[in-house]
């Protein structure tokens, strides 16, 4: 495994994210991927999911304290006070004391900064949550928040993969102390047809997905959370510790984004940051 070290705190770059996984198949997801190794979990509020995630990590036998567990609050409960009551809700359902790292799930206009970031960082300082973070926010965004309101944010989950240049956010991060979160690292399948990838990827004796992976994760400050549902791709998404890319390999991976790589864009999103080559 390689580990983010940031604020005192050591991060799985590699995650299990587990969006859309629901019921038995999210708790036994989340136990197979304990099994093989990971011990970086994701969830957010509006999975709809907290409750498995509890079950299945109270019932794996690791210890809570090897667990760098995620989740996010979402866009209705930003407000002081309705922020610290979700977060409770969300705690109970995954029967933990903490989370290692609470997120606000996307930027909200009509709330603001200041006042979203007051309740988020109020839950860090009572022990609630290790780490505080933002998922989605543009440069300009973590700037309002990080620098004229000096909060204390960790990192900035957002969609990230070899077509998607993630170069200004990166850039932001690295200056700041923080790390970025890639979900959707592997372009929601888009990847597997990929000339590019495939070749690299039969250089190395790996898969087009483990290659993906790879080049996330062998960044400076950056973590990914693939979601698995199946032991297969469970099992081969953790199996990206035992080669490394050089440069010419990261360099054609970068070549890949593209002005129309973003796959996530919904109604409430923000105005993005242009993408730029890496």
């Amino acid at each position: 495994m390689l580990y983010i070290e940031l604020k005192n705190h050591k991060i799985p770059a590699l995650g299990y994210g587990t969006w859309q996984l629901r019921d038995k198949a999210c708790e036994a997801g989340i136990a197979k991927a304990l099994e093989v190794g990971y011990r970086h979990i994701d969830t957010a509020q509006i999975y709809e999911n907290e409750e498995e995630v509890g079950n299945a990590l109270q019932s794996s036998g690791v210890n809570r304290e090897e667990i760098f567990l995620t989740t996010k609050v979402w866009m209705s409960s930003v407000r002081e006070g309705a922020l610290q009551k979700s977060v409770e809700e969300s705690l109970k359902k995954l029967k933990t004391d903490y989370v290692d790292l609470l997120l606000i799930h996307w930027p909200v206009k009509e709330v603001s900064f200041a006042e979203q970031m007051k309740a988020l960082d109020s839950v860090r300082l009572d022990g609630r949550a290790k780490l505080i973070g933002v998922s989605n926010y543009t440069v300009a965004q973590m700037k309002e928040v990080v620098e004229d309101i000096g909060t204390p944010i960790a990192t900035n989950q957002v969609e990230y993969h070899p077509f998607l240049s993630q170069a200004p956010v990166l850039e932001f991060v690295r200056s700041h102390d923080m790390f970025l979160t890639a979900y959707s690292p592997l372009a929601r399948g888009k990847i597997r047809d990929e000339e590019a990838l495939k070749t690299i990827a039969h250089k190395h004796g790996k898969s087009v997905s483990q290659i993906a992976l790879r080049w996330l994760v062998q960044q400076d400050r950056v973590a990914a959370i693939p979601k698995a549902a199946g032991e297969d791709h469970i099992r081969e998404n953790f199996d990206i510790f035992n080669f490394e890319l050089d440069a010419d390999d990261m360099n054609k991976i970068h070549a890949l984004g593209h002005e129309g790589g973003r796959l996530i864009n919904p109604e409430w999103a923000p105005h993005w940051d242009k993408t730029q080559a890496a």
